[in-house]
C-alpha cells in the first residue's frame, strides 16, 4: 500500500469507477515508485495523434521537443517537460483528467 495521501486518494477515485482504462491506472500506481514508468516528450510525440490525451501513469520528462497538439495527464512532471508540454499542448493532473472526461475517450495510456 502506498504510503503517500495524495497517490492512495486517487487509486480510490480511479477505482470507483467501472471502466478498465482507469482500473489500469490505478493498477500501475499502486506498484512501488521505483518501478513507476518515465517518459520522455519523444515518445509522446510519437505514440500520440494530434487530439488526443496521454495518460502517464509515472512521470514525465524532457527529452524532445513536442509537434503536436495534444494533452498531457501524468503523476509527475519535471517543470523543463512541463514548459515544453505547454508551449504546443496542455498539461493536466490525472485528476483533472478523470473529471473531465469521465469515459476515458481518446485517452491513450503511455508506459
Amino acid at each position: 500500500m502506498k504510503t503517500n495521501i495524495h497517490t492512495r486518494k486517487l487509486v480510490q477515485s480511479l477505482d470507483k469507477t467501472k471502466l478498465p482504462i482507469w482500473k489500469r491506472i490505478s493498477k500501475e500506481l499502486q506498484k512501488p515508485t521505483r518501478s513507476l514508468c518515465a517518459v520522455n516528450i519523444t515518445k509522446l510525440n510519437k505514440c500520440v495523434r494530434e487530439g488526443e490525451t496521454a495518460v502517464v501513469p509515472g512521470k514525465v520528462l524532457s527529452v524532445g521537443e513536442l509537434s503536436k497538439n495534444i494533452t498531457v495527464a501524468a503523476f509527475q512532471f519535471s517543470d523543463k517537460a512541463r514548459e515544453k508540454i505547454n508551449v504546443k499542448g496542455k498539461t493536466i493532473s490525472i485528476e483533472e483528467l478523470l473529471k473531465n472526461n469521465p469515459k476515458g475517450s481518446k485517452v491513450r495510456i503511455i508506459q
